[in-house]
Order: C-alpha cells, then structure tokens, then sequence
C-alpha cells in the first residue's frame, strides 16, 4: 500500500456522489471506471484490463483472469463534485460483494454491451439495485462493436428490467464508424476523433437532424407520462424546455419512476464526458436520500447526513493487507476524526481510529477527518467486520447489516505440510473476516475442514488468495453442493414426553406437534393452537426454539431442512419441573421425531446457465445439458451466434468451463445464476 499525505479537501455534503459501477461480465465496467479516473486527472494513464494495467483490478487474481473479484472503491473530483466510486464484480459467485457495496452507495451507473443488450447478471444486479433502493442511469457500453445497435439494447432494458428507459442521446455513427452522440437535451453533437480524450462540441450535422428532433419528442412524450411538471408545460407549449426537461429526469431518477440512458464506448473515450455530467446532474448526493434507519434499545432511530449530528458508520468492506488491517467504511452521520474512539456496536468493544484513509483502490492518501457522506479506510479497528456499525459511545446505534446468503458449493482442505495446519486455520479465519460469504466448518464425522461458497470459481480464488498471501500450499477436496431436505408428507398428532429425573429439580415437558409441507423457497413456519394454558407462552416460544435447533440436520442426509409448517397443537406441564430448557429440548426431539416419520424430500440447487455459442454448435450443446439433467427454458440467435438459457442442477456443472471450450473449439462461454431448489432424483 502506499500512501499519500495531502490536506482534506472540504467539498460541501451537496457535491458529494457516492455510486458503483454494476454490470454483466465482460460489459466494460472496469475500462469505464478507468476512463473516468483518467478524464478526472486521478490517474495519468489509461489502465486497460487486458493489459493488467488497470487501478481497480489491482489483486494479481484479477489481472490473472481479467475479471473484476474484488469490489475496489476509488475517489476523483469533476466540476467541483467528489465522485466515491466503487467498481463491482460482475460474475455471480461474487454477488454478495456487489450486496455489500450497494448497502452503502447512493446511485449506480448500470453498464450494458450495445451488442448482447440486458445479460443475466445484469438483471440480477438490478434487482439487487432495486431491493436497496439505489437510483442508476444506464450507460449502453461497446457501440463500436459489430452488431451494436442502441434502440435494441434499449429494448431489452425495458422487456427484461422493466424500467421506463429515457434515452436522451443518439449515436453518431455505426460500428466502427461509431465517433459521438448528439444530446438531445441541448441539441448539440459531441465528438471524439481518434486519440483524443476530449469532446469537440458542434451542431448536430445534417444527416442526423430530423432524426435527432424526432427522439427528443419522443424523450418529451415519455417525460411527460411520468412527471406532472413536465406535463404541465408539455401540454401549456407542445414541447418541454431543456431546463424543465433536465430538473424532471434528475427527479424521476432519484424516485426510480425512469432510468436516463446514455451510450458510448469507454475503451475508445468516447462518451465518459457526458456520462459524468448524467452523475452530477441526475444522481441524488447523500443529502438526497432519507435518513438512515437504525436501532437504540430496539426502538427505530434514523440519522440525517449531516457532520453535527453522533457519529454513526457502517462497515462494507474488511480488507488485510501488508501493512494493516483495513476497515472500509460509509459515514452516514457526523463527524471522526483521526485518534477517535469508537464503539462497535456489535461486538460490544470500543475501537481507536488510528489513521483515515482515502482509497484509491490500492493507493491511499492519508486525511486527518471524514464526514457524512464520505466513504473511506480506516486503521484500528481490530474485530470489527461487514455489517458492523461503529459510531459514538455516548450515542449508540444499530444501523441494518447487509444479508448474507447461504452457501452452496463446498470443498475439503487441508494444509499439505502437517506442521502448516495451524497457519491454514489462521488464514481461513482471515479469509472470512474479509469475506462474509465464506464459511468455514469442521465436518464432525471426517474431522474435515470445509470451506463453503457461492460457487466454484469463489471457491478456486478463496484457496489461490490463500496460497498467494498465506505462502501455503493446500491440498483440495472435489467440490460439493449444499443439499437441503424438505418434507414431502407431513405428520399429525406426533406427541412427546421429555422426562429427566437427577436427583434435585427435574425435567418435564410434553408436546404435541403437527408438521406439514410448505414451500421449497418459504422456509420454516411456527404456530401454537394449544389451548387453555396447556403450553404457557413463555413455553411456547421454547418449543420453537427447540423445533429450530432440529432444523440443522435432517434425517435423510444430515442437510439443513427448510419448507415446512410446525403447529403445537397441545402439551403438558409440571408444576415445578417444566422450565424453559425442557421445553426447549422437547421441541427438538419432538421435531427431529417427527421428521423421521415424514416422507422426505432431498432438495438440489439449481443453477440458471446461459450458454453462448456458435449456432452450429447448439446441438452439441443442447445434448450435453440433457445429459447433465438440464431443462431448456429458452434459445435466442443473433448474428451467427446462439443463447440458449436452461436450469441446470449445480451438482452437474462442475468442469463445464473445460466440457464447453472442448465442444465449441474455445468459442462458446457460459454464465449462471441461483435458480432456487429443486426435488432431486431418488
């Protein structure tokens, strides 16, 4: 790491944008995040991904497999605004770093390839979006590419995302000939030639005139639909006013109601200009957005942005390095200075704030004091993790951590070298602390460790980072998926009587359960109709309790169970020997009980894969995911090249990668997403 000394640049709360870059694989997110940076002056040469030049892909596993793992956050100042930004992986094994980054950011730019249009990774991020809240603008990247084409990318944003998309730019150019964008909003053409970093600006040339006056009517016409002001005048004049126009898009922005859409090309500089501006007039600073909701005693609390109220921050990011542990934060209230102390909510201990940094990926410039609103690196903290909120001791808060989904690949390791087993323990400790979806366990009847993941290629990174930063070599089980058990046919009326006689007070309980089936994806429901203080209440939840316990191992396999319904339908109590711990103990046995009456259901993880090839591979491709159990959902041909989407069980798609680049000659690719889970065969 190295870092800078320079003094805090005060920039009013106003002009602060914090936003992610989020997107399918391969769409240009991190040659966008480096143009910015470039035409910012952060950085004085353009980064290129295949050249592992690049200021976010930093980690040699990054510039080893040109893919973006690691979410890197970067800073930059344009036209008096500061710009926190954070570039995002964009292949689904690491969709939880792009959850934990979307908790804390204000607004996204969403990156689409004009040539493949909305891609499945691309939904699933904008749903992520969507499920935060976080306003975008939408930037159709690649429009020198053959086949590019901007209204059909256009298109796929409103059939697949359901947005009302509002282009306010036309292409000048097609292909190769691609050289600029006219804005509709100000009538004017902007130009890049050939080497140049900057926009010459000029009228809209003639060719491209009716054209051009054609799709601001149709910007005005769908402005109009959804913004009362807009219409007001639209309907006052006929037409809307660039100003109105402008004021309405940063408004239905922020509300979500439309999405601006702006195009170019970042590898060649063509279009970062404009897609700046769209970040500082459209996206919301931190003064913009609601307060942040929190917790005091239980009771909800929120806190404004601003630099008086008590400090309050949540942490997105953990990261270990050579010279420290850094704790990435976002400051939503108040004001830390460097030598403050602070208290980490969860896990009950005070912290000193050693040192601030402002992040530049891997480069930090050391600041003295950060507010609300920024996004910095912060020295000291020694336990705290993502999800925990640090803020003043003399105001604690408990701000909402980020979800953490369920693993489903798992593999075995273990140190090759018997006197390394304690330094691979102390690294897999460390790996989870940066990474919350990892999950170390110890497998009770091989005495095994297993290292759990969202898939096969988080799996391969998480042991490489290990041999890299660790300096151990480890030896790696075949990966398994995580299976889950369900109930098929319930039970009724099963009974049981928990009684333990040890000499002093006793044990008693009786419960009475009836279990049936719910839902694969609605996991675990509880309900009592015992009636007239048969189970008293306190004992009530016990036995919910106790039935959750039962819920870690199911009888076919030991899996985790999940879709069923539990109802306590009656019990019994002693006078002094019922307590809470009995019926707690009851309500796991009863559970467990019952379950191995049930019919029961083993349950796979299904993978959605889209698998791009050459249409006169299809058929091959299309036999292969039949015999991998697979079931076609759809197919798709565009110039010469064949998409076809099918859920495939995730158990059947280890070495696919290497399956796939065999039968296409290396010229097919595939991506997946989580499916969900599905019976699987007896």
């Amino acid at each position: 790491m190295r870092t800078e000394q320079h003094p805090r640049q005060t920039t009013p709360l106003t002009a602060v944008r914090n936003l992610g870059i989020l997107a399918h694989v391969d769409a240009g997110k991190t040659t966008v995040t480096e143009r910015v940076l470039y035409l910012t002056g952060a950085t004085y040469k353009r980064g290129e991904v295949h050249d592992g030049t690049t200021v976010t892909d930093f980690d040699p596993q990054e510039r080893d497999r040109g893919i973006t793992i690691f979410a890197a956050a970067v800073s930059c100042d344009w036209d008096g605004h500061r710009i926190n930004l954070i570039d995002t992986p964009g292949h689904v094994d690491f969709a939880d770093e792009v959850e934990r980054s979307l908790r804390v950011l204000d607004g996204a730019i969403a990156v689409f390839d004009a040539v493949a249009g909305v891609e499945p990774q691309s939904e699933s991020v904008w749903r992520q979006a969507d499920r935060h809240g976080v306003p975008r603008i939408a930037f159709v990247n690649k429009l020198d590419r053959a086949g590019a084409d901007l209204d059909k990318a256009v298109a796929s944003i409103r059939e697949r995302l359901h947005p009302a998309p509002l282009v306010v730019q036309l292409p000048i150019g097609t292909e190769d000939s691609f050289s600029g964008v006219v804005d509709l909003l100000r009538m004017r053409a902007l130009s890049w030639a050939d080497g140049s970093d900057t926009a010459e600006e000029g009228p809209v040339p003639a060719s491209l005139l009716a054209e051009a006056r054609r799709r601001r009517v149709l910007l005005e016409e769908a402005v109009a639909e959804l913004h009362p002001g807009a219409l007001e005048e639209y309907c006052a004049s006929g037409s809307i006013s660039a100003p109105t126009l402008a004021a309405a898009l940063r408004e239905l922005t922020r509300t979500g109601d439309g999405v601006v859409v702006l195009c170019g090309s970042a590898y060649r500089n063509r279009g970062i200009e404009p897609l700046l501006e769209a970040v500082v007039a459209y996206l919301p600073s931190p003064s913009d957005v609601p307060p942040v909701r929190g917790t005091l005693d239980g009771e909800p609390q929120e806190r404004a942005a601003d630099a008086e109220l008590p400090f309050a921050a949540l942490v997105f990011k953990v990261n270990s390095t050579t010279t420290g542990r850094l704790t990435y934060l976002r400051v939503y209230s108040g004001t830390i200075e460097k030598g403050a102390t602070v208290l980490d909510v969860g896990a009950r201990r005070t912290e000193r704030i050693a040192r601030i940094l402002r992040v530049q990926a891997d480069r930090h410039a050391e600041v003295d004091r950060a507010v609300a609103g920024d996004i910095v690196a912060v020295v000291g903290p020694k336990a705290a993790r993502a999800g925990a909120t640090l803020c003043l001791p003399s105001a604690p808060l408990v701000l909402e951590p980020t979800s953490v989904a369920d693993p489903v690949v798992t593999v075995a390791v273990e140190a090759r070298r018997s006197t390394d087993t304690d330094r691979l323990a102390s690294a897999l400790a460390r790996l989870t602390e940066e990474d919350p979806s990892i999950a170390v366990r110890t497998d009770p009847e091989t005495g095994q460790t297993v290292l759990s993941g969202m898939g096969e290629l988080h799996l391969e990174v998480a042991v490489e980072k290990i041999r890299r930063a660790h300096g151990l070599e480890v030896n790696v089980g075949r990966p398994k998926v995580a299976y889950r058990e369900t109930v098929g046919r319930g039970v009724q009326g099963l009974v049981y009587r928990h009684v333990r006689q040890t000499g002093g007070a006793g044990q008693f309980a009786q419960v009475v359960l009836d279990v049936s089936p719910l839902g694969v994806d609605e996991g675990f429901d509880f309900r009592s109709v015992a009636v007239g203080g048969r189970v008293p209440q306190e004992y009530v939840r016990a036995v919910e309790a106790g039935c959750r316990d039962a819920l870690a191992e199911g009888p076919l396999g030991g899996h985790p169970v999940t879709g069923l319904h539990v109802t306590l339908t009656d019990g019994a109590t002693h006078p002094t020997d019922s307590s809470e711990l009995a019926f707690r103990t009851a309500g796991r046995f009863a559970l467990r009980e019952a379950l191995r009456a049930a019919a029961m259901v083993l349950l796979e993880p299904l993978a959605e894969v889209t698998v791009t090839v050459p249409e006169e591979a299809v058929g091959g491709v299309l036999g292969d995911l039949a015999a991998r159990r697979g079931r076609v959902l759809g197919s798709t041909s565009r110039s010469g090249t064949a998409v076809v989407t099918a859920a495939v069980p995730l158990a059947e798609l280890f070495g696919y990668a290497t399956a796939l680049r065999s039968r296409t000659q290396g010229r097919g690719g595939f991506t997946t997403r989580p499916a969900g889970y599905a019976p699987a065969p007896r």
